[in-house]
């Protein structure tokens, strides 16, 4: 074999083991037209179908699949090798691809990355910040942070954030004109900020004393992120639905106010998911001890006039 076919073999391997050209990509680092030349030149010079393409996705050919069962046990070896290399030198180093929610990026990943990034300067972080699920291995992330309902059966879930609250929050200024919801059903006279994930219309979950209610809201803007919401909420476009990390700096200052706030549910933290099939590589391996350790360090004394939200505090 000659040294100019691992690359293109390589990028077989990436492509074969996610079935997808985006996943593949993100993973080389390369751009999608890149690979999908790679894949074209290396299919020519065997002089044989690899992968099968459609609108649909990606396949494997049958021989595509021996050949990737062949090639596959060895780049995880050289994957290992490197990290191995790497642990030796005591120095995680690459890409950690993470794909985060926002309410995570706030309370999670905000409070350690300066931290992290002075322990681990060879590492880059690449974040894609969105609230809704996401396939982690088809998509070309190391790990996902999010709320465990997000887990698929095959992945490790690592709780890194203490348990949090959402509230529904608006703008001084709507509330004056609008006034305020006492029961989650008084929404149905408010402007809302609907929220679209994965197509479908998000309803607003509430809980109290052991009554659970879900409602359907109404209002003039759909969006598809906390950020978004928070935005227009400010903006006094209406009411939002949002993680009480997200909001506590904006109650602290004033810019909204939080509503129904004994009817509030509650979330059993945010946790880092990644696929318990692979390697564990080492730049995520450091992240999840940095989260683990950061969860258990003792805390010092709390001024009794601090409200202490995830990240923020407030004074009273």
């Amino acid at each position: 074999m000659k040294r100019s076919e691992l690359p293109d073999l390589a990028a077989f391997v990436a492509v074969a083991d996610a079935l997808s050209f985006r996943a593949g990509a993100a993973r080389l680092g390369i751009t999608r037209s890149a690979l999908s030349h790679a894949m074209q030149h290396l299919e020519k010079r065997l002089d044989v179908r690899l992968l099968h393409r459609s609108t649909r996705g990606v396949a494997l050919t049958d021989t595509g699949r021996l050949l990737f069962e062949s090639l596959q046990p060895a780049f995880a070896g050289i994957e290992q090798a490197l990290s191995d290399l790497d642990r030796e030198r005591g120095s995680p180093s690459g890409r950690l691809r993470l794909h985060v929610s926002s309410g995570a990026a706030a309370a999670v990943i905000a409070p350690v990355w300066r931290t992290f990034l002075a322990a681990y300067p060879r590492v880059q972080l690449d974040l894609e910040v969105s609230d809704g699920p996401v396939n982690v291995a088809a998509e070309g992330f190391d790990a996902a942070i999010a709320i465990r309902d997000f887990a698929a059966a095959d992945m490790v879930a690592v709780k890194v954030s203490d348990p949090w609250k959402a509230v529904v929050v608006g703008a001084p200024s709507y509330l004056a004109s609008h006034g305020e919801p006492h029961v989650p059903e008084d929404l149905a006279a408010h402007d809302c900020v609907q929220y679209r994930l994965e197509g479908a219309l998000f309803p607003w979950p509430f809980v109290r004393a052991g009554t659970r209610r879900k409602i359907a809201v109404h209002g003039p803007v759909t969006v598809n992120g906390s950020e978004l919401a928070m935005r227009a909420a400010i903006d006094g476009l209406g009411l939002a639905f949002i993680n009480d990390t997200l909001a506590a700096p904006f109650l602290c200052s004033g810019q909204l106010m939080a509503v129904l706030s004994d009817w509030s549910p509650s979330f059993d933290g945010y946790f880092l998911l990644y696929s318990g099939r692979r390697q564990v590589p080492l730049p995520l391996r450091a992240l999840i001890d940095m989260l683990r350790a950061q969860r258990t360090a003792p805390r010092g004394p709390v001024d009794p006039g601090v409200i202490l939200l995830p990240g923020v505090p407030m004074k009273v």
